[in-house]
């Protein structure tokens, strides 16, 4: 937590506060301590919902937020015995000036205390489908307000689904947002450099080579560099296992003559990085390798070009999707004579043989971030079609309008298992590209490029 930062929550706490309306009560929970195994637990890690209204990174911990601004917190009491063995708490008298809340009290009175914040509001506002057993918690402390009813205790009577307006005021990220988010992209790119110098040095002295230590020359670099965690489980991925979309980091060798692909990025002060690049193992391309790289890195240029305030999110995919379908039948991994041209490649979807993931998704707190990738104001406006690949009816509504602030990944790919008709020079190569873009009113700005993407330009670092 910065104190520093304070206002900042405040201001996302009013402006929380402003679209309930007076009358409303929001349920904010922090993440649950997740036992590994017997007494152990998992390395703990703040819910983003909550870590977004208030910046506090202690577990066991609530917010409860009314419709006027008035914001509670329940949190973990000083305990100088437990603190010996898992750190310094908070604790509820530091917290309100600390954390600019209204009051603050022990999270052995949440029982008792939030029947009574709860009696005479409008509404009941929380994260729906977020918190094993929230439902329950709350169903108790309104039966326990509707027992009072003769006493003139008065239950909120709606409830409401905190998700949406949360999801949306996360969805803009403001200047804190967007600086925290270069910074931790910076760290990101200097450990793949790290693990592509790192892996030629050593490819090309001959010397054993696996996936969990370029896995670990990422995770040293992170932590270097101040950051708390990985964003997500990394993918270190040689030769065919690159082929595997989530694939993760094992024991397998990195030879000389194969490409590696590696999706891995830090986490830092609760905001994600997410980054993928594909190299050959020994510094050098092949032939067929630069082929299919190359088509790729075109693909995503060409999202890249479609970035813009009022384009939608569908434009990047399709831009896509179009250059890599014409490249699939240039290269001979799709027969022309049997496919036919580009748009009956894409309206047929031949190309999701090769290609069969989206190339964006919103990236924020969460590597995979909330929004809805649907235009909101055009919710209504539902078409249906037939899948051409599975039969399936599928309901569609119009892409989201892209706006200044929206983070996003920019990652097309393409992955060549062996099969009839494919040419074998392609077997087991998988590429993708991915990059980070914040939404700009000229374009975009793209913050993880201190990694490079160009085949010479990787070649170079390589060779360095």
């Amino acid at each position: 937590m910065h104190p520093t930062h304070t206002t900042l929550y405040t201001q996302r706490r009013f402006e929380l506060s402003r679209q309930m309306g007076r009358g409303a009560v929001a349920i904010v929970p922090t993440a649950h301590e997740q036992t590994r195994n017997r007494d152990n637990d998992f390395l703990f890690r703040h819910d983003s919902y909550f870590y977004y209204l208030c910046g506090f990174t202690e577990p066991n911990a609530w917010l409860i937020i009314s419709g006027d601004g008035h914001t509670t917190l329940f949190c973990q009491p000083k305990d100088p015995d437990r603190e010996i063995w898992d750190g310094v708490r908070l604790g509820p008298q530091a917290a309100p000036q600390t954390l600019d809340v209204d009051a603050a009290f022990s999270i052995t009175e949440l029982d008792a205390r939030l029947p009574g914040l709860l009696d005479g509001c409008a509404s009941v506002w929380y994260a729906f489908a977020t918190h094993k057993g929230l439902e329950t918690r709350i169903d108790g402390w309104l039966g326990h307000l509707r027992s009072k009813a003769r006493l003139g205790a008065l239950c909120p009577w709606s409830f409401n689904d905190l998700c949406g307006v949360l999801d949306d005021m996360r969805l803009i990220k403001d200047v804190h947002e967007q600086a925290i988010m270069r910074h931790a992209a910076h760290i990101s790119a200097c450990a793949h450099i790290r693990a592509m110098q790192w892996c030629a040095m050593r490819v090309r002295a001959g010397l054993d080579v696996r996936e969990y230590h370029l896995d670990a020359e990422l995770l040293h670099e992170f932590r270097l560099n101040g950051s708390q965690y990985p964003a997500y489980g990394s993918v270190v991925a040689a030769g065919a296992n690159a082929c595997v979309l989530h694939y993760r980091a094992g024991d397998g060798c990195v030879h000389s003559g194969e490409l590696v692909l590696i999706d891995a990025a830090c986490e830092l002060d609760g905001y994600a990085s997410d980054i993928t690049r594909t190299f050959p193992a020994n510094g050098i391309f092949t032939g067929p390798q630069k082929s299919l790289y190359e088509l790729v890195l075109a693909s995503q240029e060409a999202a890249i070009a479609a970035i813009g305030v009022g384009a939608r999110l569908s434009d990047l995919h399709d831009a896509s999707v179009k250059v890599l379908s014409q490249g699939m039948l240039d290269l001979g991994l799709l027969d022309k004579n049997k496919v036919g041209t580009v748009s009956d490649v894409i309206e047929k979807r031949h190309y999701f043989q090769f290609y069969m993931h989206k190339t964006s998704h919103w990236l924020g707190m969460d590597v995979h971030d909330c929004g809805t990738y649907f235009e909101p104001s055009e919710m209504n406006q539902v078409s249906t079609r037939v899948d051409p690949l599975t039969g399936d009816t599928l309901r569609e509504r119009p892409s989201r309008i892209l706006r200044a602030g929206m983070t996003l990944t920019i990652e097309p790919g393409i992955y060549v298992r062996p099969a009839p008709n494919v040419p074998e020079v392609f077997y087991n190569i998988g590429i993708r590209i991915e990059d980070d873009a914040i939404v700009t009113e000229s374009g975009c700005e793209l913050i993880t490029r201190d990694v490079p993407v160009g085949v010479a330009d990787i070649e170079a670092l390589m060779r360095a």
